[in-house]
């Protein structure tokens, strides 16, 4: 998928700027849809031709935003329409029923919190965004705390892509590295965070008669 979005760059390296506009739009709507698309490479890609001088860093911050916020609440009207036995039933590779009940323990819990941290949370992006709509929250509510979440994480990654340069090949590099490195570290404390939970709840539990 990798290789697929790099000559995605390539192609579109050479078209007008009003379709890299489109493209970097079009790309975050389907990175959060579909969640192998790197997404977040292509966003770095916009910030590289900002860096160039190419297009402007104002208009490549909205459109991604718009884009990925776009993608998430297509998620969460489908999660509200289709609710939660359809997901269950299916089990998708991507959607499975284990990340969706996990998930709606996380809303039981801190819903609007998790909505708001949506976009800081690898691998699970598209599953929030199908359970915010299964567990039936605010439409209003989570458009703005998706937007406060998606407007952060763009503003990070399109900065940290401007500021390295416009040598494309460095900028990919470095983004690379980086959002692996913060990846990892974000899947450790969630299974920490995870683990704490499940102690948590063992030490709660009434002592058996």
């Amino acid at each position: 998928m990798e290789d697929f979005a790099n000559r995605l760059i390539e192609y579109f390296g050479k078209a007008p700027d009003a379709a890299l506009y489109l493209f970097l739009f079009a790309s975050s709507v389907v990175e959060n849809i579909f969640p192998p698309i790197p997404g977040d490479t292509i966003t770095a890609f916009g910030a590289f031709l900002v860096g160039t001088g190419r297009l402007n860093y104002g208009l490549v911050f909205a459109v991604t935003t718009v884009g990925s916020v776009v993608g998430f609440m297509t998620l969460f009207a489908l999660g509200r329409y289709l609710e939660r036995h359809f997901f269950i039933e299916r089990d998708y590779t991507y959607f499975s029923a284990k990340s969706i009940i996990a998930a709606e323990e996380w809303f039981r819990r801190r819903g609007n919190l998790v909505v708001l941290g949506n976009r800081f949370l690898p691998g699970v992006r598209s599953v929030i965004s199908i359970v915010a709509g299964i567990s039936m929250l605010n439409p209003l509510t989570v458009l703005l705390l998706s937007t406060v979440s998606a407007a952060v994480w763009n503003l990070i990654w399109i900065h940290a892509g401007y500021m390295l340069g416009d040598r494309w090949e460095i900028v990919r590099e470095k983004v690379g590295a980086l959002m692996r490195s913060y990846n990892i570290v974000a899947a450790i404390v969630i299974v920490i965070a995870i683990i704490a939970v499940i102690l948590y709840r063992w030490r709660k539990r009434p002592p058996e008669a």
